[in-house]
């Protein structure tokens, strides 16, 4: 087996993501860094890459396990600055858990002059002694029922952290599928169906309230705290109900209004966007026959007129879809008051902006291949300059 050295710092998610979008043969790596574990148990950044390869090979339970025990190791990992001499520092505060918990920084500053280190966050568990030297730090762990304590921990060190901290740890449970639609409600021009909270039992019982007001069918479910559609389903009706609960074992779901946001052409379109200090930038747009989309079943690389559309969408923002919701957007920056976070939204058939999820963990990256998206490169390194200048402007002031 090949033993040749791994890094003293772990490979990190973006790099590891990176390999698996280009589809590099990662069982190699994989067995490698079990050869390490076995032979040097306290190689903490091998456990939290083993982590990551855990879950990219759908062993979510075994990730897990190879972070708590890399957690119990360490709690603090840097990842390498594209630049020799970095320009700044940045700590984040991210969560235990799988690798959508927190905001993929190592994706964001690619190839910039930041210096990342990341410090997880364990409730009861007091800060490491030494802690890295940095400029700026920021809350990266993102909104969850199961992330809430950490978040209230990361708030009581918030208060009297040395340096600049963004992303206030307050606001990111507001980002909630409950929670949200109230902050955002009576906006002109904008629209978030409300979400409610049932049980298995309050689902069911749904079957004979079909007249209930916040019931009308269809109704949109998914379990709590589910992302990129995991257990998403349209519920047309009352007989739906037990079919959906059949497939999913989860205890708790959200349900909310379905709304119907096909384009005059019949087609659905999807978008996101990343807010940076207030500013909206486009991350990509998915388009699709079927409802239930997100980018990675939409077949964007299997069509061009799908790519050129996207190309318009990421490329004329400005003029185009920006434009259009350019009150909307400045609104809802303003009342969620986060410095970075991101949306997934669409439009209705009457203009109006529709939004379905917020968070400030999304996924935002460079890595499809450029051959196939030669315009998504310039979008992104717009967005990427764009944080790193966020960084810059919020740093502490250097000592005279």
């Amino acid at each position: 087996m090949d033993t040749s050295p791994l890094p003293t710092a772990p490979y990190g998610p973006g790099r590891l993501m990176k390999l698996a979008f280009d589809r590099v043969d990662l069982l190699p790596l994989r067995l490698q860094l079990i050869d390490r574990y076995i032979f040097e148990p306290a190689d903490a950044a091998a456990l939290m890459d083993l982590a990551v390869l855990e879950q990219v090979f759908g062993n979510l339970e075994a990730g897990l396990a190879c972070q708590a025990e890399a957690l119990s190791l360490c709690r603090v990992y840097s990842s390498p600055s594209s630049r020799e001499c970095p320009g700044l520092r940045l700590l984040a505060f991210a969560a235990p858990g799988d690798i959508g918990a927190n905001i993929p920084l190592e994706l964001l500053l690619d190839g910039s002059d930041v210096q990342l280190h990341t410090l997880y966050i364990v409730p009861g568990l007091p800060l490491p002694a030494e802690l890295p030297e940095h400029d700026v730090a920021i809350v990266a762990a993102g909104q969850a029922d199961e992330r809430r304590a950490v978040l209230d921990e990361i708030a009581g060190l918030f208060r009297n952290w040395p340096s600049p901290v963004l992303n206030r740890p307050d606001l990111v449970p507001l980002l909630s599928r409950e929670r949200l639609p109230q902050l955002l409600s009576g906006m002109p021009g904008l629209v978030m169906p409300s979400a409610s909270r049932r049980d298995r039992t309050g689902l069911n019982r749904l079957r004979g309230h079909s007249a209930e007001a916040e019931c009308a069918f269809p109704l949109v479910v998914r379990p709590v705290d589910s992302h990129a559609g995991k257990g998403l389903a349209r519920l047309d009706g009352p007989a739906d109900i037990p079919a959906y609960l059949k497939q999913r074992g989860e205890s708790e779901f959200h349900l909310s209004p379905y709304v119907d946001y096909r384009s005059s052409d019949g087609l659905y379109r999807k978008y996101r966007i990343a807010f940076i200090d207030g500013v909206p930038y486009p991350v990509h747009m998915a388009i699709s026959d079927q409802w239930k989309i997100w980018y990675v079943n939409a077949g964007m690389d299997r069509s061009p007129e799908k790519r050129a559309e996207e190309a318009e969408f990421l490329t004329q923002f400005d003029r185009g879809f920006g434009r259009r919701q350019r009150a909307a957007l400045a609104e809802m920056a303003g009342r969620i008051r986060l410095d970075y976070f991101g949306i997934d939204c669409a439009e209705t058939r009457d203009g109006d902006l529709l939004i379905f999820e917020a968070d400030i963990a999304q996924v935002v990256h460079d890595l499809d291949p450029p051959d196939l998206f030669p315009y998504k490169r310039p979008a992104m390194r717009r967005l990427f300059a764009a944080f790193r200048d966020m960084l810059g402007r919020r740093r502490k002031p250097s000592p005279p």
